[in-house]
């Protein structure tokens, strides 16, 4: 070929990349009548090395909101937004709000151009441009935009975001994560359940024919589409790669969003629930890093990986879009809250649905609205979501409390120790001695769905959350507690091991015991104790690289200090509840993960070492001062958590020696 350069994420673009293009929408009819036109609205966006990525453009209802300009959002995914004939939920949600949408195809994805990869910089610099090039269109108010979406258009922005695009005035991450790495690898065991599903269905979707309705716009004559798919032949294979990858290396850190969200300076809302079933409760551990956002907004609840779309979710993002897209005082569209409520909320399947009132409507200028509404506290934390209504569930909470920070500076730290038959205690055991757990080769791929498996939307999961047998598991709970509290996370467990063979991996399960003899999950952790290297930072976070270098087996039949991380949450504890933690070979205490164990020969065994001068201790927090209902939820209701009749402890003693 004729010699090329490889462009990189910080070299500047000529501006005629933006200027030269000339975009055009198609309005989305609320109302009957209007009919968006595919032929209008559907066009390729080109980037700074020539890629043309597919986008779908249209503008809000202008029988509700006029004709424009109009406040304009992105959302970015290698899922199918721009598809013409049924836009995604991001944009969806967004064009009903009053803001026109741009739904645009990654490279490599849909009829985008160029060799799909999972989050590399060419997509980074790719959204920086069409932000760039959406902005300078006349149709786009304040030429600014924002972005929008959850779960992988969720995640994109933050890397969008980190690239630092100057017309891009906020984004609205819902159901996010932290490190790609260890989503593959969380606690450095490899995840073959919904992490690897995920990928290998992005792989088989960017090559060519993966996509139905990729092929209808080849066969309706889109020219443009058919020349980008051949470059589909190069796809990636990811399964190679990622099992490559068991240890951590530091060519992933591009990908890093714990490292990247540093370099954000927009305006942020971030919404995310603990339990999240799909993409888990890593992305708590970064939310004090967004040290540049130009605003900052964290919206956190118990919960699943779409209550982001949540009615009481949706209301708030719109006010942060109003404040940083639009720049005016929010006020919801009368038809929207007379009629769209109840949209939001069929979805869910809550039979009665409404918006929040409008907040800020008592406020002269914008710019004391906002001002007001920039003192308020940055987090705010949701508390019993599934509970706050007659019907056990759907996504309505009952109570919340506000934080100026994640984890909050008011954090009490809270320490029990593993205790003798089955005890958690706030004292050391006086006698030192040992409990013993065995390999479970059936746990692994076992997740807590029923028969009819994991249903997406339903209020209530079809639940089969099937116990440890005894043996093959050790647990501990406190004594009841004598005052109801909220305990939290980050936290940790502190343990002394020994193994029978040279790999093992842990899996540490909070649940509340409650006075009805109800188990409810809380939050699991887990670890390949190879990794056992690590620290502790002053937020109770455990911090550990997961390299080759810090890697060691196990030396069989010694005991080795281990920190198992347990990632963020925040529980109600009633009076006569009981804390439990279950230490266990990992599965069966999560939706939708797959945990691969080694590959043993024979029945692998593993002691924990009980009080003396190896003391195993779980450490977490305690949040203060929040009213807590009297009245605990039904079981089932709390989304996410999974509850079930409670069994009984029955620790296995062995000798130390």
């Amino acid at each position: 070929t004729e010699p090329f350069r490889v462009m990189g994420l910080d070299d500047p673009v000529d501006e005629e990349v933006y200027t030269s293009q000339q975009l055009v929408g198609t309005p989305l009819g609320l109302l009957p009548g209007i009919e968006p036109d595919p032929e209008v609205g559907y066009q390729y966006i080109t980037v700074r090395d020539g890629v043309s990525l597919g986008a779908m453009i249209r503008f809000p209802d202008p029988r509700l909101y006029g004709d424009g300009p109009y406040p304009t959002v992105i959302e970015y995914s290698g899922y199918s937004p721009s598809r013409p004939s049924r836009p995604d939920a991001p944009s969806l949600i967004a064009n009903a709000l009053g803001y026109a949408t741009v739904s645009v195809n990654m490279r490599g994805s849909g009829c985008s151009g160029g060799v799909f990869d999972i989050f590399n910089r060419a997509q980074h610099a790719d959204g920086y441009d069409v932000i760039e090039t959406v902005a300078r269109q006349p149709w786009v108010l304040n030429q600014q935009v924002g972005m929008v979406g959850l779960s992988y258009p969720g995640i994109t922005q933050l890397y969008v975001a980190s690239a630092t695009p100057p017309s891009l005035a906020a984004i609205i991450p819902l159901s996010v994560i932290a490190d790609p790495w260890e989503m593959q690898y969380p606690g450095g065991i490899y995840n073959y359940g919904f992490t690897q599903q995920w990928v290998d269905q992005r792989e088989a979707e960017a090559t060519a024919g993966g996509a139905g309705w990729v092929n209808a716009l080849i066969e309706s004559g889109d020219e443009t589409c058919s020349n980008n798919l051949k470059l589909s032949t190069f796809g990636f294979d990811f399964e190679p790669a990622l099992r490559a990858m068991s240890t951590r290396p530091d060519i992933v850190n591009d990908r890093d969003l714990n490292r990247l969200v540093t370099q954000i300076d927009t305006a942020v809302f971030l919404a995310g629930a603990f339990q999240d079933e799909q993409t888990g409760a890593s992305f708590a551990g970064m939310l004090d890093k967004f040290e540049n956002a130009r605003a900052l907004k964290i919206m956190l609840q118990n919960g699943r990986h779409i209550d982001g779309y949540a009615p009481h979710a949706v209301f708030r993002w719109f006010e942060f879009l109003e404040f940083y897209v639009a720049e005016r005082i929010p006020v919801l569209n009368t038809a929207i809250r007379a009629a769209g409520a109840q949209e939001f909320g069929d979805s869910f399947g809550i039979e009665d649905t409404t918006f929040e009132e409008d907040r800020f409507t008592e406020y002269e200028s914008f710019e004391a609205a906002r001002e007001a509404y920039e003192a308020e506290p940055t987090i705010r934390l949701l508390f019993e979501n599934g509970a706050g209504s007659t019907q056990p569930g759907v996504p309505i909470y009952r109570y919340e409390k506000n934080y100026d920070s994640w984890p909050p500076a008011a954090a009490e730290p809270i320490s029990w120790y593993l205790n003798g038959p089955s005890l958690l205690t706030p004292d050391m055991p006086a006698q030192p001695t040992a409990h013993q757990w065995q390999f479970d080769p059936a746990a692994g791929p076992e997740d807590f769905f029923g028969p009819n498996g994991y249903e997406l939307s339903v209020p209530l999961w079809d639940i089969d959350w099937v116990p440890f047998d005894s043996g093959f598991h050790v647990s501990y709970r406190t004594n009841p507690f004598n005052e109801a509290q909220v305990l939290s996370g980050p936290g940790y467990l502190r343990a002394w091991v020994r193994s029978s063979v040279d790999e093992a991996h842990v899996q540490v399960t909070l649940s509340e015991i409650a006075p009805d003899d109800t188990q409810t999950l809380i939050q699991s952790g887990w670890l390949n104790i190879g990794h056992r290297r690590s620290s502790i930072d002053d937020k109770q976070r455990v911090q550990r690289t997961f390299s080759l270098e810090d890697y060691e087996d196990i030396p069989i039949n010694e005991w080795v200090e281990v920190l198992v991380a347990i990632p963020s949450f925040a529980h109600a504890m009633r009076a006569g509840s009981h804390l439990q933690i279950t230490i266990s070979t990992p599965g069966r205490d999560h939706g939708t993960w797959a945990f691969e164990p080694p590959v043993y020969n024979g029945e692998p065994i593993f002691d924990i070492h009980i009080g003396g001068e190896k003391a195993s201790q779980l450490t977490l927090s305690r949040l203060p001062n929040i009213d807590i209902p009297l009245e605990a939820p039904p079981c089932p209701s709390l989304r996410g958590q999974p509850c079930r009749a409670a069994v009984e402890i029955q620790n296995r003693e062995v000798p130390l020696d």
